[in-house]
């Protein structure tokens, strides 16, 4: 079934303020006027993903996409991913890993578990800028999977 592209959330999970700034900022730039649901540490996100009881049954019947930094206050980005990829209810989220490690063996890793693209935040402002305009514009015309029943 074709869905409708605003109907996807997309769900960031990134510590710093700054840089969440910039990535929304960006991503609206692109045109995407997805809602954008934000959380600082990996427990909170996790928490609305996999919901109360944290079977990830809440996540049925959404359409999400993750953005992922991978360095984060209380867990890592990696155990998220992990995390997420395990569960039948939000496995087939994509999941957009947006780091600052370039580390060959970590990105290797990333990939292996199930993350989607994986994308290595520039140090320069304009790069950056620039990355996260180019990821909304992918944004648009992705076909995210509904999450399973």
């Amino acid at each position: 079934m074709m869905r409708d592209p605003q109907t996807v959330s997309i769900v960031m999970i990134e510590d710093d303020e700054g840089h969440a700034r910039l990535i929304e900022k960006n991503i609206r730039r692109a045109g995407v006027t997805n809602e954008i649901v934000p959380f600082t540490d990996g427990t909170s996100a996790l928490a609305h993903l996999f919901g109360p009881d944290g079977s990830g049954q809440a996540s049925m019947g959404r359409a999400l996409l993750i953005l992922l930094d991978l360095n984060l206050p209380d867990m890592t980005g990696v155990d998220i991913l992990s995390r997420l990829k395990a569960n039948p209810h939000t496995k087939r989220f994509p999941v957009v890993v947006l780091t600052t490690t370039d580390d060959r063996q970590e990105i290797q890793r990333c990939y292996d578990i199930g993350a989607n693209v994986y994308i290595t935040k520039p140090v320069n402002y304009e790069s950056f800028a620039t990355a996260i305009r180019q990821l909304g514009l992918f944004f648009s015309v992705i076909q995210i999977p509904e999450a399973e029943v």
